[in-house]
């Protein structure tokens, strides 16, 4: 064997063992993508919690590949998926899953909770949820696995690179200060004071989110939520949206993009992207058959007025094609709608992507 063949087999078998040694870091070869928030983007860590807020049995997940439910709040895929798939990156594990762990861990990670909001008191009936105090624990616990895994430094660059999704607020009133019959904070605040204290909190947790690292950060609005089957159906009078909570959500979404323009001067560049949910949802909800949908009212899967009272079970209610409902069950969009959504997510003016979209948010982050 010639010397040089001799170092080239030496090279080899060293690279081997330093590999197995666990001496050669993985490689980060793709944008991270870290999601935090409620039933919206919840992709299943409420499947490993003892909590009534979780959708691990059937019909949910019907139309996904598997057919079978994951957790996720929809007949299929959620907003968190579609806004993954929209920007190209790996479609992320659940924190609590037992499965994200080594490698996995550089695809990024979610967070999120069904139940929670931006107050640590809303969702108290669920009991055991990842409030958003918590999923931020976990995202700096994250931090220190990547980093045990890929150095600090690099796990710095990947925090810093990453595309962050977070999506709070709609549960602030769902199911806080409108609960029926009352509340405590309806009675501590009037309306246009709690959407300020709300907005005042939202601020701090958006803050620390920077703090942690986020730079490129998606959040979302306020849907319509007096829209929602269930609320039509508590609410809502002769079948129309629910008037107070309309109110709510024109309210706090304004208020919200407003912050996010501070924050953005605060910090001296465009790291939060407000994306306005509300006005995405409301064109599909006024004129559904715009949109192939039979209706926008009544939930595919449910019970009473508008398949909107009580849970998605095997017991309920079905549509048979669930491309023709706006609304999967009682508070959540379908599939379809969600691409809808996302659909604007990507190429949506700055009436609903603000300060831009996510192509404009992909082209600059390309050349930087």
């Amino acid at each position: 064997m010639s010397h040089s063949s001799e170092l080239s087999s030496f090279l080899v078998l060293l690279t081997f063992g330093l590999a197995v040694l666990g001496g050669i870091a993985p490689q980060v070869d793709a944008r991270a993508y870290i999601v935090f928030g409620d039933s919206l983007v919840d992709n299943g860590n409420n499947n490993f919690l003892l909590t009534t807020a979780r959708a691990d049995s059937p019909p949910y997940g019907i139309d996904s590949p598997s057919g079978r439910p994951s957790g996720r709040f929809s007949n299929s895929r959620n907003l968190a998926d579609l806004v993954g798939e929209k920007v190209g990156v790996a479609q992320v594990l659940p924190y609590l899953n037992p499965e994200l762990d080594g490698e996995r861990l550089l695809e990024g990670a979610n967070f999120a909770s069904a139940g929670v909001g931006i107050l640590n008191d809303t969702g108290l009936q669920f009991v055991n949820i990842i409030r958003i105090a918590r999923q931020l624990q976990l995202f700096e616990q994250y931090q220190q696995r990547v980093g045990a895994l890929i150095g600090d430094d690099q796990a710095q660059r990947l925090v810093n690179e990453a595309i962050v999704l977070i999506t709070l607020g709609g549960n602030d009133f769902v199911n806080n200060y409108f609960l029926i019959p009352f509340s405590a904070r309806s009675r501590q605040y009037n309306l246009p004071d709690y959407i300020r204290y709300l907005i005042t909190e939202y601020r701090k947790i958006l803050m620390r989110l920077y703090d942690l690292g986020a730079r490129r950060v998606i959040v979302t609005g306020t849907g319509p939520i007096g829209c929602v089957p269930a609320e039509i159906a508590q609410r809502g009078r002769n079948g129309e949206c629910a008037v107070e909570l309309q109110q709510a959500a024109g309210l706090f979404n304004p208020q919200l993009v407003e912050v996010l323009q501070e924050l953005n001067g605060q910090v001296g560049s465009d790291v939060f992207i407000s994306a306005n949910a509300f006005e995405m949802s409301y064109t599909f909800i006024t004129q559904p058959e715009a949109f192939g949908f039979v209706t926008a009212k009544v939930a595919c899967c449910g019970q009473g007025p508008y398949n909107g009272i009580g849970l998605c079970t095997v017991f309920s209610n079905l549509c048979p094609n669930r491309d023709l409902y706006a609304f999967w069950d009682a508070f959540h969009p379908s599939d379809r709608a969600n691409q809808f959504i996302v659909d604007q997510f990507m190429i949506g003016s700055s009436k609903v992507m603000n300060p831009m979209n996510l192509s404009t948010m992909l082209a600059l982050d390309s050349r930087s």
